[in-house]
């Protein structure tokens, strides 16, 4: 498991630049994308990288969208 944590923290940056996704670090590093997710979590790596304030405008956005779709 400490070869696996070296080697998630050596791509995470790659990660973190969009020049790589979750899924192909996760394909790497061979292991499943969900446990490379946990696993970052478990190191305090976020999987969003979004601030409360991003989110609370996505939140908005999604319900613009939804009401002009019912009307």
């Amino acid at each position: 498991e400490a070869l696996l944590k070296r080697n998630a923290m050596l791509v995470y940056p790659y990660i973190q630049d969009g020049s790589i996704s979750h899924g192909k670090a996760a394909e790497m590093l061979g292991v499943r994308k969900m446990d490379l997710i946990v696993l970052y979590g478990k190191m305090g790596l976020p999987y969003f990288d979004e601030t409360e304030e991003e989110l609370e405008e996505d939140i908005d956005n999604i319900r613009n969208i939804r009401g002009e779709i019912l009307c």
